[in-house]
């Protein structure tokens, strides 16, 4: 293949974008912020775990509450209403008055029974809101931190695809002026070569696969002509002659 001289450095100029692209692609998805907001994400979703966990808890003691709140206020209305009955003098059956009594007394030690149950649930309750509440803060604390990191990944990532825009810009007005062929050659070399599709010969030095020529390749790349499109006997790629080439 046959290209001018002029054309080949300006495939060089192609490389040295592609680089670029392919340095900002990098850049672009290995910013910290990503590791960053994977992490807080996963801290994120097993705190909401525990405060779901930590609600649901508080929820039920607070039905349990009631419910035993309301046990206590059954019985205890039971045994106003033995003791009023008592009080009035209308049971004179003395077996009566002694089962009333009986039933007083026994009133008496299941509300008190009932009410250290109470008491239980409550500290139950109040250990819950507690737990409820701290993780609260600690799921507002997260989420600040993960809604800061992601706009530092948004307004960082939003900058390199305003470099990476520019960069494929300028790119592909090079491409339009370098003939299409070479340009084939260029892209089929580039991706079976890492992304490397041309290489500048420096000092008698492929700046590819960084191996000097022998004097041998040099004798070549002299005797060639200056639009033959040379190929690294090492690498296979594309070899380009400047005036730094040390020929």
């Amino acid at each position: 293949m046959n290209a001018a001289p002029a054309d080949q450095i300006r495939l060089l100029d192609v490389q040295a974008l592609d680089v670029r692209l392919s340095q900002l692609d990098h850049k672009r998805s290995s910013l910290p912020e990503h590791a960053e907001i994977e992490s807080l994400t996963k801290d994120l979703t097993q705190l909401r775990d525990l405060l779901v966990a930590a609600t649901t808890e508080e929820s039920d003691t607070a039905r349990e509450q009631t419910k035993a709140e309301s046990d206590v206020d059954q019985v205890r209305q039971r045994a106003a209403r033995n003791q009023q009955r008592l009080d009035s003098g209308a049971i004179t059956s003395p077996k009566d008055l002694e089962n009333l009594q009986k039933e007083i007394v026994s009133l008496a030690k299941r509300q008190g029974d009932l009410e250290d149950v109470v008491l239980e649930v409550m500290e139950r309750r109040e250990s819950a809101q507690e737990r409820a509440g701290e993780l609260k803060g600690r799921v507002d604390s997260v989420q600040a931190r993960t809604d800061d990191a992601t706009a530092r990944r948004d307004a960082a990532t939003a900058e390199l695809d305003a470099e990476i825009d520019k960069v494929s810009k300028d790119r592909a007005l090079v491409v339009a002026s370098v003939p299409a062929d070479l340009v084939k050659l260029y892209e089929k070399l580039r991706t079976q070569s890492g992304g490397v599709g041309a290489a500048r010969l420096y000092q008698r030095r492929c700046e590819g696969c960084q191996l000097e020529l022998n004097i041998t390749e040099v004798m070549e790349v002299r005797a060639a002509a200056p639009d033959t499109v040379l190929r690294c006997e090492n690498c296979r790629r594309i070899l380009v002659r400047t005036s730094d080439s040390g020929l």
